[in-house]
This record gives C-alpha cells, sequence and structure tokens, in this order.
C-alpha cells in the first residue's frame, strides 16, 4: 500500500549539524541491560531498529571512565580503544540501513556505585551517593573537573574513530553535568557554583570540548532535564532549565530533552501519563533554539507526531519504548500499514528489566532482546518444514501470541476461547484505572489473526477433553490461564489460609466477575505489582473506605522496578487509603484477619466486612491434565503465572521452536577473550 500523504512530514531529510538524518524518527538513547558484556546482542538490537526505518538510532548511556561504574547494572563503556573496537559493531549495524548512529556519553556522579572498579564517587558537592549505602562522594576539586573533561574528551575521539556519527554532552537524569546545573546539588563557591552562568559553565566547557575534539566528523547533541520537577528548589521549565536553553540555544547542533527527578517521570507508564506527556517541555525548547529538537513522549499515533511536526513543537518524533514495542513502526507507516503497529503499551515492563539489571524484555514484543541469542527477528519468521494443524485453546496473551506465530510459520491453526471475546486476563486488566491502554496487547494480534486465511477462531467455546480428542489435530496448545488463589499463598505465606468456599473473603477475579464486596474493604497484597494498588484504587473511586495490609513496607513494592511506585501512593494517599505495612496474615476469621510482624511481635487483628486477597495465581491446567501429554503443551499463565510479557513470550517461543531440532534451539552465549596460555600461566604465577 502506499504511503498516507498526510504522514509524508515524517519521511523528510533533516541536517543535524555536519550530519543528515534520512527522516524524523529517532530511535533517542534508551538502556537495553545487555551492555558491554554483550556488544554482539548490542549491536543486532541497534540494527533491527535501523532496519525498521529509524533515522537516527542511539546507544545506551556509555561510561567515560572507571569513576562511572554502575555494576551489577550493564552499561556501554569508553573506557579504551578495545571498547571502541566493541562500540564500533554497533555503529556499523546501524548504518548498514542507512541510519545515523548516535552514542551518548555518560557518567553519573553521585550516581555510580563503582563496586566493579572500587574508584571513588565524585560530584560538584559531598553528598551522600544516591541509591547506594553506606557510601558518600567526594566533591570534585579543580582538578578533578579539568580530569573529567579531559576524559569526556578522549571518549568522544573514540566515539568518533568508532564511527558514531552524533555524539551526546548528557545532562539529563540527575546526571553529573546535570548536577552542576542544579541548586539542589550544587552548592560551590567557585566559578563553577552559585550563579546560573557558573552552575553551566561546565556544560557549555563539555559542548565546546565534544565540538573541538569531534571537529566535522560528528554532531554534538545535548540531553537536557529542561525541569526536575521538584519545584522551585531546583531546575524548573520556567526557570532555570530555560534559561540554560537561551544561554546555550546555538552551541549544540541537536537538543534532546528529558525530564528529571528520577527516570520514571521521563518515562512516566501509561497508568499515569498520556501520549505526548512532554509536549509543553519540549515546546518550549523549540522556541528558544534554531537547531533541531527531539523528546520522547510515548508516540504511537502517525498523526500524533505528524502533527508534533507540523505545529513547530519539535523536529524529531523521538521514542525509545515505541520502538521497543515495534521496531518496525517506521516502516508500517512508510507502506500505509499504520493498522498493524505494535503499539507500546505503557506498562513499563522494558524498565523493570533495567531496574533489576537485567536484559531488555517488552509486553509486546518478544523478540526484543533475543535478535542475536536466539535470531530472532520481529517481523520474519521462518517457515516451517513440516506444516501442520493445532489446535490452541485458550485466547489469552500466550494463546493469541502463539497462534498468531504459528500461523505465520504456515501451520493450520484452529484457536478456541470460551469466553465471547479474545484476551483473557488482557482484558480485565484493561478495565482497571489507567491501563486501558494494555489492550493494545489483544488488539495487534487479533487483528492480524482476522486476515490470516489458515486461521479459524471460535469464541464462546468452552473444550473438555473428549471434545479436543475429537478435533484430532497434531498438536494441542493448552492456554487456559491462571486463577487468583483464594487460599492466601503468596510471596510471605507458604501454608494456606481457609477452605476456599468462605464467604467474604474475594479475589480479583470476583470483582472481574462483577461481585461487589460489602462494607469496608480490607485488601491483602502479597503479590505486590500492580493489582492490589490498582483495584484499591478502582473501589476508593466507587466511595469506599479502603484499607490496605502487606508484608511489605510500601504499597505496590515491586511497581517501584516499573517506576510506578511513587506514583501509585502519590495517587492514592489523597483519596484516602488506610495502609499498614510488615504485616503478614496468619488466620482468617469471621470478619477479620489475624496477622503477625513480618519481624516479630505479637499478633493483631484487623476487622472487616470484605477482606479481598491478592496474592498468588493458580494455573488453569486441569484441562492439560486430561490430554495425553505427548501431544498437549502448557503455555503462558497455564504453565506458571507471571506477567503478560512472559505469557506473551512463552506462546511466542513455542510456536517458534515447534518442529525444530532441540539441538538447534540452543541461544548463542557471549564469551570472554581469553588470554593466551602463556599469559594466563603468568597471572597465576
Amino acid at each position: 500500500m502506499p504511503r498516507n500523504s498526510r504522514y509524508d512530514i515524517l519521511f523528510e531529510p533533516v541536517p543535524i549539524g555536519p550530519v543528515v538524518a534520512p527522516n524524523r524518527f529517532y530511535q533517542t538513547p534508551h538502556a537495553t541491560g545487555l551492555g558491554r558484556m554483550m556488544p554482539n546482542a548490542s549491536a543486532a538490537l541497534r540494527g533491527i531498529k535501523a532496519e525498521g526505518g529509524w533515522g537516527v538510532v542511539c546507544t545506551e548511556y556509555c561510561s567515560i571512565h572507571p569513576s562511572a561504574d554502575e555494576t551489577p547494572y550493564a552499561f556501554l563503556s569508553l573506557w579504551d580503544d578495545e571498547d571502541a573496537e566493541q562500540l564500533a559493531l554497533t555503529a556499523e549495524a546501524i548504518h548498514r540501513h542507512g541510519a545515523l548512529a548516535g552514542i551518548e556519553l555518560w557518567h553519573g556522579g553521585f550516581h555510580c556505585n563503582n563496586r566493579g572498579t572500587r574508584e571513588i564517587a565524585l560530584a560538584p558537592s559531598a553528598v551522600s551517593a544516591e541509591f547506594i549505602y553506606p557510601a558518600q562522594v567526594r566533591a570534585m576539586e579543580l582538578d578533578d573537573i579539568r580530569a573529567f573533561r579531559h576524559w569526556h574528551r578522549e571518549a568522544a575521539l573514540r566515539a568518533a574513530g568508532a564511527g558514531f556519527d552524533i555524539v551526546y554532552v548528557y545532562a539529563g537524569h540527575d546526571y553529573l553535568p546535570f548536577q552542576f546545573l542544579s541548586p539542589r546539588v550544587n552548592r560551590r563557591k567557585d566559578a563553577y557554583g552559585g550563579k546560573l552562568e557558573n552552575r553551566a559553565r561546565l556544560l557549555r566547557e563539555l559542548i565546546e570540548d565534544t565540538r573541538e575534539a569531534v571537529g566535522d566528523r560528528c554532531a554534538v547533541a545535548v540531553r537536557l532535564a529542561i525541569d526536575e520537577l521538584h519545584g522551585e528548589d531546583g531546575i524548573t521549565s520556567g526557570g532555570d532549565g530555560g534559561r540554560v536553553v537561551e544561554m546555550l540555544a546555538e552551541l549544540p547542533d541537536l537538543w534532546d530533552i528529558a525530564l528529571g527527578g528520577g527516570l520514571g517521570n521521563d518515562s512516566c507508564s501509561s497508568r499515569f501519563s498520556a501520549e505526548g506527556y512532554q509536549e509543553r517541555y519540549t515546546g518550549l525548547v523549540k522556541s528558544l533554539t534554531s537547531k533541531p529538537v527531539v523528546s520522547t513522549g510515548r508516540f504511537t499515533s502517525p498523526d500524533t507526531m505528524a502533527g508534533q511536526i507540523r505545529r513547530g513543537v519539535q523536529d524529531f518524533i523521538g521514542a525509545a519504548r515505541p520502538s521497543i514495542a515495534d521496531p518496525f513502526l517506521p516502516v508500517k507507516i512508510d507502506a500505509g500499514r499504520e493498522d498493524e503497529i505494535r503499539e507500546c503499551i505503557g506498562c513499563n515492563i522494558c524498565r523493570s528489566a533495567n531496574n533489576e539489571g537485567a536484559p531488555l524484555r517488552c509486553t509486546q514484543n518478544p523478540t526484543m532482546g533475543e535478535e542475536w541469542r536466539r535470531g530472532w527477528h520481529p517481523e520474519i519468521v521462518p517457515a516451517a518444514e513440516k506444516k501442520q494443524s493445532l489446535l490452541v485453546v485458550g485466547g489469552g496473551p500466550a494463546g493469541l501470541e502463539a497462534a498468531l506465530t504459528l500461523a505465520r510459520r504456515g501451520h493450520r491453526v484452529t484457536l478456541a476461547e470460551a469466553g465471547g471475546e479474545l484476551g483473557g486476563r488482557v482484558v480485565r486488566e484493561a478495565r482497571l484505572p489507567g491501563l486501558q491502554n494494555w489492550i493494545r496487547v489483544r488488539d495487534y494480534r487479533a487483528g492480524l489473526l482476522a486476515r490470516m486465511a489458515n486461521v479459524d477462531i471460535y469464541l464462546n467455546s468452552r473444550l473438555e477433553a473428549a471434545d479436543v480428542a475429537e478435533f484430532e489435530a497434531d498438536h494441542v496448545v493448552v492456554a487456559c490461564g491462571s486463577r487468583w488463589r483464594r487460599d492466601g499463598l503468596g510471596h510471605n505465606l507458604r501454608r494456606p489460609l481457609l477452605p476456599s468456599d468462605a464467604g467474604n473473603v474475594f479475589t480479583p477475579d470476583d470483582l472481574f466477575a462483577g461481585t461487589e464486596p460489602g462494607g469496608d474493604v480490607l485488601i491483602y497484597d502479597d503479590d505486590h505489582y500492580f493489582m492490589a494498588g490498582a483495584l484499591a484504587e478502582q473501589l476508593l473511586q466507587a466511595g469506599r473506605r479502603v484499607r490496605y495490609l502487606t508484608p511489605a513496607a510500601t504499597i505496590s513494592s515491586w511497581s517501584a522496578m516499573t517506576n510506578e511506585q511513587d506514583f501509585i501512593v502519590r495517587r492514592l494517599l489523597p483519596m484516602g487509603i488506610e495502609a499498614v505495612f510488615n504485616r503478614v496474615a496468619e488466620t482468617i476469621e469471621p470478619g477479620r484477619l489475624i496477622t503477625r510482624g513480618i519481624y516479630g511481635g505479637d499478633t493483631e487483628d484487623h476487622e472487616f466486612d470484605s477482606l479481598l486477597l491478592v496474592t498468588s495465581r493458580r494455573p488453569e491446567d486441569d484441562l492439560f491434565e486430561r490430554l495425553q501429554h505427548g501431544t498437549a503443551t502448557r503455555i503462558g499463565d497455564c504453565l506458571v503465572p507471571s506477567s503478560i510479557a512472559d505469557a506473551v513470550y512463552s506462546g511466542h517461543r513455542f510456536a517458534r521452536e515447534f518442529g525444530e531440532d532441540p539441538a538447534s534451539l540452543l541461544p548463542r552465549r557471549e564469551r570472554s577473550r581469553l588470554l593466551p596460555l602463556s599469559s594466563r600461566e603468568e597471572i597465576s604465577t
């Protein structure tokens, strides 16, 4: 199909200093959890983005010196020429498809733990280290600042030598150059502290140093946190943030605008932000400089993208998460296939991977991070050598992904769903406050399946073992999902609490089915992700009194991994939620829950009219147990309950590997280069 003409503006080339981006699609720097230990996987991931049509593809943060060490988290480094040699793989992979390659030079200042290098952490002023206990950081002296500028310049030279086209000066996300800007952190009395001109001195010098180092070979970009979101005590867009841009407006070749105050603000989940939510900040910077401006905003709609360009909000469409969910988003718009975009749902499971120190994963795109390791391409699925007929029982996220990928491989697929609509748990969870975008997991897959001639879909078709046998499929995929437990078993409680027929004890499934718990509701959360907090919000919106009790120390504690925990608390507290922490359920009696302290102490009684248990889930695997296991496979939550991302991955992996030689399915591993035997003997001696 031809491209829709109203999107032509997105495909215009744009000069960035001495280089030219082939279009306005700009993959801004984002972490992958692969880092310097996995150079092949990193290069393959970025290369896929370039193949998918992104005109600029940037790396994640790249340390310039051993004093910027984030062990055990994965990061890139440009400490020496060997690092540059490794990073050249990424630049080559990006260039192979005609895109520009950008690299984000980084020093975290008081964010660096230096657990690997054991270097002393540095910052503008002596403060406690961020998130790292009991460490503190040393205030940089003038010699340290000169050394820092030298490290940055040397890293820029190596970046240019490795083939990168855009070199970043990174003054965002509360890292070292931004720490100099912020009066909350910078308490210096010398030429680098005090008035804004002094606090901005280092940023100006870094831009000039980088320009001198790379000359006309590379563009120089600045990533700036325009607002800390800490109020007047810090940098604000209407105050010092805007004035910094005015002072330095024409020095860099491009401004990349971010928000400060933690990565959760800049990569805010869809539960707490709308598409294009950073427009007012980006538009402000655009009004202050003639240089190109880019910013993110979880863009998934081509109309929103084109609208921002036409209205002069920014010059590029910046994306991290949407480029993860669909690396081929630009190609699809260019080909008139925008209805096939695998839209980001804004769940931030990608952020959780980084926060856990794990390789990147995505709810929508199960191939993300597997491009090199397993050889998975997001748009190309190899055809099966032997075409078979498969019956997929269950139309939730795992069943939908398995059916779609099996059909792409050429198999004949029948999908049977017990309910009246596809989606399974996604349908239920997307009805919770703020989670409406999650329905995209269903819509993307159901839309493609509906077009496929080798797929039959049957709704309202609950199958028993005899029905499955009568179908005579070559193989049966059981994707019946899971149910929330009614016996209280969870992360902290390892024994059941009560029989499953208790009258005033509810699970999330009861509420999803339309049951309204009566009176005051006590929520016991031993799941710790989004569910209990979202249900609490739903009940509070309905005017109910809600008390939240958990063995954890915070509300929805694991959601800190998705950068949502503080947003959840800030929403629930003004709504009147009552919270009790560090208590484990001990016994349920009529109208009261008895708990013990997680650290000991006396038991306590908590009265309730209704008790909502949000603890763990039980696989719905009865059908599988009644089938012949040699011709049936469980996937997704039916195999082991987990996140939607894990369910989608489970379905995709089964479909990719079905019928293949197991010996061919071992994933590749990155291996460290061994020293010659003689050198190793010298070390051991």
